[in-house]
């Protein structure tokens, strides 16, 4: 929220300095996001009053100006602004002045000069010489009562400083400059000038026909009739400065008193064309299939969760979000309709967010705004309707005010003792009866409490602890004592049969792989897609339409990193996560780490495309494939060893996926994307990856002290014959499960041989494959003799033909 210092120090003025009193809010919970000058610095720029305008003898463009600054002698100053007449008070810089700086950042000294032969003394200024808006159509042209001679700045409010404050959500009563200055008064005790609303003179007994058909959608409607008034009316200069001064720019008068009074009392209206309405205004839900236009262009379509003002003929407005194009006011407009009206929050809530835009009004009603000044504001607007835009046969109608479901205040205790325990600093029961009094609180005290009954603008006071934290506001945050901590900080030792999550980062970064962090809100259809999951998490208010449900795999988010990569001409891109996935699990129990009925374990998924390595000249490029993957999983998990078996998985391709199995327990997949996915993501290359289980990655064997054989190890080669169907990881379980009394110490296949087709076959079958692999035996107590060797041989031979049906090679 923006506002003018100005405007806030005509309701509450305090003692204070610009920064004193943007230190004050922000220690309040008012965070004071930003202070900026309305103006930047520039010196000797007054008043100046064109006398005289005669064309320049050398220059088509130029005009020979002379300006009436009040020194007695007029000016003489040539000008090239196309607005440039006689009888126009504009800005004028004498000889000395100081311009704001260009985008040089050095100031612009105005000096006595000639332009084209004719001597020039002094600059007469556009609004965007003096960086008060981006405007150089011309001249800025002043008030005609602006005093000649008279400092620039003081005739404009130029040494003015603009507050941008980031309210929280409970904040809602802050979001007018009123509200601040509520606020300002209860911090500082300054006095607050409260505002009146003196009724306007009722000259008309018209009545426009309203019904609330939802009575939880609306809890109050007021309107009234003002018939005869000028909507060509020129918005006054002061306020449209507020408006811009506040983030708004001036529309129309009538639109421009709507909004004022939106950021004076934070109470969003509208004003309907009166003429332009078909028989009673009806407030309900919209019905399915419904259209509106809005004053925005675009036409939404609602339903029966959004709330519409509509006509006996169609819907005219979103309901406390933004008025329909049908009934909008123009030049053409006589006779208008204004509302105020009280929206539920939670009938708000969310609504604009469906339709992908956002409005100030929606802003403050989805919050909560006061229901009880509906009136009073009425008034408001229109008096400054009658002052701006009145006509001598301008008549005013009754407000009609209709209550059919005001929110009810609950009372809400305190007790003094807990407050104190919360907040951590000893409180008395005068101390905080007196913090809840300066909010304008009403309350009741008794023995160590205090009851407050919220005035209805304070939608955020609703429990015990709402009232403590504005205790603590008041008190003030930097008065709170610096307690050290009483009990004993003892770090977690982590154990050491785990490593840490860090550990695993550092490792994958040495791998090559880059990490990323991704929302936990996902599409659903990756989630259909890439997880295989008919029954996602979905979220109640998602922050967008396309992260509606919680993710159950991390694959889908490293497949977005990598598509936004590749469309940014990234041709290697290796990246990892680690983060925590979400399942339904009806064995879950409410913990304080824990909810019941949904798991959420952590994972870490690995993705690679393009090159193995980087570009260089040592070797030949090649594109990573699943054995690269494979090989970073075993790293990852080493000196453990997995065991990879063919599965499927709904991301991976059918033939190039396997689950990782670590002691017999899956603990992930390997494998490249499926070809249905890679040609939905448009990808030129297939990548490959991974996910796995983060808890079985940070587990390792605690190393333990192993003494080595003083004797030589022996080696011997032995080829076999087995079916094409047997793998690596059967052949080598049924070498490591033979009988050979410990002497076995290691086992790693070297070559792999089948017969090319039409070749002879060298003793293989149709359907059969050669393995050669190399024992490693050896003896912790003597050398091994030939029979130990031998026996050992024939023991892995005789297991192999019993487990994978091998036969020694000829």
């Amino acid at each position: 929220m923006q506002f003018p210092e100005s405007w806030l120090r005509e309701f509450c003025n305090p003692p204070l300095s610009t920064q004193q009193l943007a230190d004050t809010l922000t220690m309040a919970g008012l965070e004071v996001e930003e202070l900026r000058p309305v103006a930047p610095p520039f010196t000797q720029i007054v008043v100046g009053e064109i006398k005289e305008a005669v064309q320049h003898p050398n220059a088509d463009r130029l005009r020979v100006c002379q300006v009436d600054v009040g020194q007695g002698a007029l000016l003489n100053i040539v000008c090239g602004a196309p607005n440039a007449r006689v009888g126009i008070k504009v800005p004028c810089a004498l000889v000395g002045a100081e311009l704001p700086p260009g985008e040089d950042g050095k100031p612009f000294l105005i000096k006595l000069g000639k332009l084209r032969g004719v001597e020039s003394q002094g600059m007469l200024c556009s609004a965007r010489e003096l960086k008060l808006s981006e405007d150089h159509g011309g001249l800025l042209e002043l008030a005609a009562d602006a005093p000649i001679g008279q400092d620039i700045r003081q005739v404009l409010n130029l040494d003015d400083t603009l507050f941008t404050l980031k309210l929280t959500p409970n904040l809602a009563h802050c979001l007018s400059v009123y509200g601040v200055a509520r606020e300002v008064a209860a911090l500082t005790g300054a006095p607050l000038k409260a505002p009146s609303f003196p009724p306007v003179a009722v000259k008309s007994q018209d009545k426009q026909p309203v019904k609330i058909s939802a009575p939880d959608l609306c809890g109050r409607f007021s309107g009234r009739i003002v018939r005869n008034v000028n909507t060509k009316a020129v918005t006054p200069q002061w306020m449209v400065d507020r408006l811009a001064r506040c983030g708004q720019r001036s529309v129309t008068a009538l639109v421009d008193i709507s909004n004022y009074v939106m950021f004076e009392f934070g109470r969003p209206s509208h004003i309907f064309d009166l003429d332009k309405i078909h028989g009673t205004l009806d407030v309900r839900w919209g019905k399915p299939g419904e259209q509106l236009k809005l004053l925005n262009g675009n036409t939404v379509t609602v339903d029966a969760e959004v709330g519409v003002i509509a006509d006996d003929q169609q819907v005219e407005s979103l309901a406390g979000i933004m008025g329909g194009d049908a009934t909008a006011v123009s030049d053409d407009t006589k006779h208008v309709y204004v509302e105020a009206a009280f929206w539920w929050p939670r009938a708000i809530a969310g609504r604009s967010r469906r339709y992908n835009f956002a409005t100030d009004a929606g802003h403050r009603f989805e919050r909560g705004v006061d229901p009880q000044l509906t009136v009073e504001h009425i008034e408001r607007i229109t008096q400054l309707i009658v002052d701006i835009c009145g006509t001598p046969a301008t008549a005013c109608g009754p407000i009609d005010d209709q209550q059919v479901k005001m929110p009810v205040a609950q009372p809400v205790t305190l007790r003094v003792a807990r407050a104190a325990k919360i907040i951590g600093m000893p409180l008395t029961q005068a101390q905080c009866s007196d913090a809840l009094k300066r909010l304008g609180l009403p309350l009741t005290e008794g023995q160590g409490t205090i009851t407050v009954t919220p005035p209805l603008y304070r939608f955020d006071l609703q429990i015990e602890e709402d009232l403590i934290e504005e205790v603590a506001r008041l008190v003030g945050y930097d008065h709170l004592p610096h307690t050290p901590p009483l009990a004993p900080v003892v770090p977690k030792t982590r154990l050491e049969s785990q490593r840490s999550a860090f550990a695993v980062r550092r490792q994958l970064a040495a791998l090559g792989y880059q990490e990323t962090i991704n929302y936990s809100f996902v599409d659903e259809r990756w989630e259909h897609e890439l997880a295989g999951n008919p029954n996602p998490i979905k979220l109640m208010n998602p922050i967008a339409s396309q992260m509606g449900v919680m993710r159950s795999t991390l694959l889908g988010s490293l497949l977005q990193v990598l598509k936004f990569n590749l469309d940014r001409k990234t041709e290697r891109v290796r990246v990892f996560e680690l983060g925590r996935v979400f399942l339904r699990d009806a064995s879950v129990t409410d913990s304080d780490t824990s909810v019941a009925g949904f798991a959420q374990p952590m994972r870490v998924a690995g993705l690679a495309v393009g090159g193995v390595d980087a570009m260089q000249w040592a070797t030949k490029d090649r594109a990573v494939d699943f054995y690269d993957a494979k090989g970073d999983v075993e790293a990852l998990l080493a000196p453990r060893k997995p065991a990879f078996e063919a599965a499927e998985h709904p991301a991976m391709h059918p033939g190039r996926c396997a689950r990782v199995l670590l002691d017999g327990k899956a603990i992930g997949y390997v494998g490249e994307l499926h070809p249905r996915w890679r040609q939905g993501y448009e990808l030129a290359q297939t990548p490959v990856m991974f996910e796995l289980e983060l808890d079985a990655v940070l587990a390792r064997e605690v190393p333990s002290l192993k003494a080595m054989s003083k004797f030589q190890a022996v080696e011997r080669d032995l080829a076999v014959i087995v079916a094409e169907s047997v793998s690596h990881a059967a052949l080598m379980s049924a070498i490591v499960s033979s009988p050979t009394a410990g002497l076995l110490r290691n086992a790693i296949l070297f070559d792999v041989y089948r017969a090319k087709p039409g070749a002879a076959s060298a003793g293989l079958a149709e359907g059969e494959k050669s393995l050669a692999v190399r024992l490693t035996l050896n003896s912790d107590e003597a050398t091994l003799t030939e029979e130990q060797i031998e026996s050992s041989v024939q023991a892995v031979l005789a297991t192999l033909q019993k487990q994978v049906g091998a036969r020694l090679r000829a």
